[in-house]
């Protein structure tokens, strides 16, 4: 009988941690991200509040219908490596945003696009707070059957 191989800690998850609820992952982090996860945090929240906050893959999530936006700290690990600083501020169906400017990233995705910040600007605030209040238009379109 052949032993089990002993299960090793997941490297899409912070180091192999599981977070239990949004302030175990806080507590999680550096100082840095932490002010800044908690900036954006209450920035969703009230710009969004009908947004229901969870935790997905070990990040912030936020959900209408869908999902609709997320904040992930860097320190927050996919594929077991840091790839950016700060907090990746994201949205789930940017496709369907409008965005002329270019201020999101899109890489090579076709749906998630995001933003990564070191630090919350005016200027980062405007931008968001036009793409959340349609992001959560879009949501709703979509929950109304409209899109």
């Amino acid at each position: 009988m052949r032993k089990p191989k002993p299960s090793k800690p997941s490297s899409i998850l912070a180091g192999g941690a599981r977070f239990a609820n949004a302030q175990e992952l806080l507590d999680f982090l550096p100082v840095d991200e932490r002010a800044l996860m908690e900036v954006l945090r209450e920035f969703i929240i009230s710009e969004a509040p009908d947004l229901k906050e969870r935790l997905s893959f070990n990040i912030l999530a936020y959900k209408g219908r869908r999902d609709v936006c997320f904040i992930w700290p860097a320190s927050v690990l996919w594929g077991g490596k840091k790839t950016y600083d700060g907090v990746r501020f994201g949205f789930s169906h940017a496709d369907l945003l409008d965005d002329p400017s270019g201020y999101l990233e899109r890489g090579s995705r076709k749906q998630v696009y995001w933003r990564d910040l070191t630090q919350f600007t005016r200027a980062d605030e405007r931008m968001l707070r036009q793409l959340l209040r349609e992001a959560v238009e879009r949501d709703r379109e979509r929950t109304a059957g409209l899109k």
